[in-house]
């Protein structure tokens, strides 16, 4: 496979339209579009974008307890997510062919066998093929009322003609042995979609770019408690601030270099360019799963881990 050296990539900061797949997806085509126009060729997008990321809610459940009305906000937000693959996985697929671009979306997926949701991330190459997803393996904290989890059968990677694609979500990346299953993969270009919008998630972002010699596009979303739909604003929790999440997406560099960002308290698209000769740069001193690992006293087993995907 001859690859492309140097290419553009965008990092997509925007405002789901929450607890609303159609206009979110409709959100998606017209923004990858314009990221498109910028002539990127990956084109990143946060974690559930689709339908939004569900900050403040409590789904009305306190432990030991739920409540009706919390039922019906979980089958609202159900009834809103992703089925992989699907007609809304269509959809986005023909908006990557018809851009002509690798696309990758956070969405809410909702299991086709069960009734069971999960936090995903998916990518789609530029001929519109669903190339694969991967599922958060962990929610944290609360998120566990709303998501199941995913297992090691979605660690994946995608070699591709820009590189090999791959990622966590969230604080995945906070999984040493997750991370060490990316890199044992040989990712170049690492998504890290989030709903952290802290300043200590841009260290977190430039240690994984440092650590794994790669790429990071660290991916936020931007919302307020006014974006919620009206007759949800009054259930969301009242020590919350207005701005649910300031962003803080980035793009960083395989030696830590913040290349684009961090951008905060509004909607925005980053871009950068990615030259694949830095990933051999920066590995002279150090390469996690070459020169510098010690497979003589370390071994990492993943059940159900897949084969890097050629696309």
């Amino acid at each position: 496979m001859t690859k492309t050296r140097k290419f553009k990539v965008a990092c997509v900061q925007a405002t789901p339209v929450i607890f609303d797949l159609e206009a979110s997806v409709e959100k998606v085509i017209a923004l990858t579009g314009e990221a498109a126009g910028l002539d990127c060729k990956l084109i990143v997008f946060p974690e559930t974008f689709i339908p939004g990321y569900p900050a403040g809610l409590g789904f009305g459940t306190v432990v030991g307890s739920r409540t009706e009305a919390g039922r019906d906000q979980f089958q609202k937000y159900w009834q809103n997510s992703v089925e992989v693959p699907g007609v809304y996985t269509d959809k986005l697929g023909e908006c990557a062919r018809q851009n002509k671009v690798f696309l990758s979306v956070g969405v809410t997926e909702r299991d086709k066998v069960n009734k069971t949701l999960y936090c995903t991330l998916l990518y789609f190459g530029p001929d519109g093929t669903l190339l694969g997803k991967h599922r958060k393996l962990k929610p944290t904290a609360a998120e566990r009322l709303v998501w199941g989890e995913g297992d090691g059968s979605t660690l994946c990677t995608f070699d591709t003609v820009i590189g090999k694609i791959g990622g966590l979500i969230c604080w995945e990346n906070y999984m040493p042995l997750a991370r060490m299953a990316m890199y044992n993969k040989g990712v170049e270009i690492y998504l890290a979609p989030t709903a952290d919008s802290r300043d200590s998630w841009n260290a977190t972002m430039q240690h994984i770019a440092f650590e794994g010699r790669c790429y990071v596009i660290g991916c936020n979303q931007y919302f307020t408690k006014s974006d919620f739909p009206e007759h949800l604003q009054t259930e969301l929790a009242e020590d919350r601030p207005e701005v649910l999440s300031r962003g803080g997406s980035v793009i960083v560099s395989p030696l830590g270099e913040i290349l684009a960002g961090p951008l905060y308290g509004e909607e925005g698209i980053l871009t950068a360019e990615v030259d694949l000769d830095e990933l051999v740069r920066s590995r002279m001193d150090f390469d996690v799963t070459g020169h510098y690992s010690r497979d003589d006293v370390f071994d990492l087993k993943v059940q159900g881990q897949p084969d890097i995907k050629t696309v």
